[in-house]
C-alpha cells in the first residue's frame, strides 16, 4: 500500500463524526467511510481515543458533545471496525523525548507531540485533522 493511502487520524476527525453541528461533520463522515471502502487505512493510537471518550461525554456547557458513555463506546466501537489502533512502545517514548527537546515544547503541545511520534515509530507521515496549525511546525508531516 502506498504512503498516501497510509493515514492516521486525529481526535478531532472522530469528535467531528459524533457531532452534527461541526462544520467538518460530512466531510469526517465521508472521510471514514471512504476508509471502510477500502481506499485508504486508517491509524490512530490509545490517546487518540482517550481524548475522543473524554471529550465526547463532556457536558455540551463545558465544551464536549454530551453523549453517555454507552454512546461513546458504541461510537468508539464502530472507529476501531476501520481505524487500527498502535501501541505505543518504548521507541515511542524516545522519539516524543527527541521531538520535545528539537522543538522546545511544553504543557498541551506535548499530547501533538505524541500523536507525531506514535507516527514516526511506525512509518507514517500522513495525518487527518482539522487542526493543522497544531501540527505545521513538525517536519516531514504531510497533512490531509
Amino acid at each position: 500500500m502506498m504512503d498516501a493511502e497510509r493515514i492516521f487520524v486525529d481526535t478531532n476527525v472522530l469528535l467531528a463524526c459524533s457531532d452534527g453541528s461541526r462544520g467538518t461533520h460530512e466531510d469526517s463522515l465521508r472521510f471514514l467511510q471512504k476508509a471502510a471502502g477500502g481506499d485508504c487505512r486508517l491509524f490512530a493510537c490509545g490517546q487518540v481515543f482517550r481524548e475522543y471518550l473524554v471529550v465526547a461525554t463532556r457536558p455540551i456547557a463545558e465544551n464536549g458533545i454530551g453523549l453517555t458513555p454507552n454512546e461513546s463506546y458504541e461510537n468508539s466501537q464502530t472507529f476501531r471496525k476501520v481505524i487500527q489502533v498502535l501501541d505505543e512502545t518504548s521507541d515511542t517514548l524516545t522519539e516524543l523525548i527527541k521531538i520535545v527537546k528539537k522543538y522546545e515544547l511544553k504543557g498541551k503541545r506535548i499530547h501533538d507531540a505524541n500523536l507525531v511520534a506514535v507516527m514516526r515509530t511506525y512509518g507514517l507521515n500522513h495525518l487527518k485533522t482539522w487542526n493543522p496549525k497544531d501540527f505545521r511546525p513538525f517536519s516531514k508531516l504531510v497533512l490531509v
